[in-house]
């Protein structure tokens, strides 16, 4: 499953907010991830895989990031 987030590093607090209403059913769903990891050598990376990972109970090498490294959208794959 592919999981499109949009990335809030250096939050105050982790947290993940799911999509709300899919108004049009063919686009995708953008989760919003806060994490406190700062966005520097990819530590804002690793803590959005680790919430991903507890937010949809699957071990966390379940979890890869498969497009946007350095952008505030990302896509992850989760098996």
């Amino acid at each position: 499953m592919k999981v499109f987030v949009k990335a809030k590093p250096s939050a105050k607090e982790n947290k993940v907010l799911a999509p709300q209403l899919r108004l049009i059913p063919e686009t995708e769903e953008w989760y919003v991830v806060s994490t406190k990891e700062p966005a520097l050598e990819g530590k804002a990376n690793e803590g959005i895989a680790k919430l991903l990972a507890e937010y949809f109970k699957v071990a966390r090498s379940q979890v890869r990031l498969i497009r946007g490294a350095t952008s505030k959208k990302k896509v992850f794959e989760i098996k």
